[in-house]
């Protein structure tokens, strides 16, 4: 499995060219393989200063590889084309919904459903283009909703395509009380990218921790990630209470030292 940091963790330091370079040199000095696109402020509006062939040559040089990004569902399901060339561009075969989006009510099952149709609709648009599309959780999708008091997860996984990967999140799955390893297995064969981030307990919340400072346990974590078919661990910690940069290397450094990785 190799190892990638998602640059949300980032965002703060995305937002110009020259940040985005910086960015991207301190990981690539500390070993990481490869990042996911997420948030980068550069690459966004109506004229981006980092174009995605802009992007690409600066992980070329830097030999790092875009291993996913997040993108909007309905840019994926209304310009299909665009939405692989972007990826094309950055030699990029995945792509993934970070959340629902606005366009839904997440408390009801139905717009779950509905959710899982248009991932369909966007699976259908990208055929043929290479492009890999997956669903990136947080902790709503195991809320009891409806009279059955059905999880979301579920009414996505019987209502998907089979070709629909998930980039399962093992922070918001323990989150929302949930198994992380046991899901990872459960998704064997589509859950070729997992992100990885620890929870940690402090006084009386549970916050985000580097990998390998918290509580999750990571033996089985990363045995299933390996069972599963898990190309990528994508390091990911939506909040850091130190730097975010350290907080990126104390994670690689854990995850380069285990046994499984």
């Amino acid at each position: 499995m190799q190892i990638a940091a998602q640059l949300y963790t980032l965002r703060d330091f995305t937002q110009t060219r020259g940040g985005l370079v910086e960015c991207l040199d301190r990981l690539s000095a500390m070993g990481y393989e490869g990042v996911q696109f997420s948030a980068v402020g550069c690459m966004e509006g109506e004229s981006p200063e980092v174009s995605p062939v802009d992007a690409g040559k600066l992980l070329t040089e830097r030999d790092l590889i875009c291993c996913a990004t997040h993108r909007p569902l309905s840019r994926l399901i209304e310009a299909p084309a665009n939405e692989a060339a972007f990826h094309q561009a950055m030699d990029c075969g995945y792509a993934a919904i970070g959340s629902p989006g606005a366009g839904y009510t997440i408390t009801d099952p139905h717009d779950w459903a509905r959710l899982a149709a248009d991932l369909n609709r966007a699976l259908d648009g990208l055929a043929g283009s290479g492009l890999r599309l997956g669903y990136h959780n947080h902790a709503m999708e195991w809320q009891r909703l409806g009279d059955d008091r059905i999880h979301p997860f579920e009414i996505l996984l019987k209502n998907s395509s089979p070709l629909l990967e998930f980039e399962l999140d093992t922070y918001w799955a323990a989150f929302a009380g949930q198994d992380p390893a046991s899901l990872i297995r459960r998704l064997e064969g589509r859950i070729s990218m997992v992100h990885v981030k620890d929870l940690e307990p402090v006084e009386w919340q549970v916050t985000y921790a580097p990998v390998g400072e918290g509580n999750l346990n990571w033996d089985e974590i990363l045995a299933a990630c390996l069972e599963s078919g898990t190309e990528w661990l994508i390091v990911e910690q939506d909040t850091c209470r130190r730097d975010p940069f350290d907080c990126l290397e104390s994670s690689l450094r854990f995850l380069q030292n285990h046994p499984m990785v």
